[in-house]
């Protein structure tokens, strides 16, 4: 199964405005348990998480990435929340910690099964690894386009 089958589209926010790291991760995750996705305390750990273990990626292209998560205990049902940004906020470095990274798009996952946490970051890495496809997602308009962006690469197309 895709990871991004676990993507709604009320869970997709394109032209985001936010001023920070902490302001994405709130709403992504406030969204998350507006829906039952995650539970009370989901935002707090996954900040707590990011200030011990970033997750900005400097991609290939033009546009970086973040991936914030947290532990399964703060996850009540399997589900990912998509922010692309209107302007790019500061994450620090999955990979180097004092790095500041500009990110544009963020993708928050909530897993219940650490099995699943690593299949679906392996295939987010790989949409990722391709400029190509991040620069779509970046100037999709629609929450139907970054469905349509998602479902060529899970075809293979």
């Amino acid at each position: 199964m895709s990871a991004f089958n676990l993507l709604a589209p009320a869970s997709v926010h394109l032209g985001l405005q936010a001023h920070s790291a902490e302001e994405v991760i709130r709403l992504l995750g406030g969204e998350l348990r507006s829906h039952g996705k995650v539970k009370a305390d989901f935002v707090e750990a996954t900040l707590a998480r990011e200030a011990t273990n970033p997750t900005g990626l400097v991609l290939g292209g033009r546009y970086n990435a973040a991936l914030p998560h947290v532990d399964l205990e703060y996850v009540n049902q399997s589900a990912i929340a998509l922010a692309v940004l209107k302007d790019p906020v500061t994450f620090h470095s999955m990979v180097d910690q004092a790095e500041e990274v500009p990110v544009q798009l963020v993708i928050m996952l909530a897993l219940v099964d650490p099995k699943a946490q690593i299949n679906a970051l392996g295939q987010i890495a790989e949409v990722l690894q391709n400029p190509e496809i991040v620069e779509k997602l970046v100037h999709a308009t629609t929450s139907k386009e970054i469905f349509l962006i998602l479902g060529q690469i899970e075809g293979g197309q």
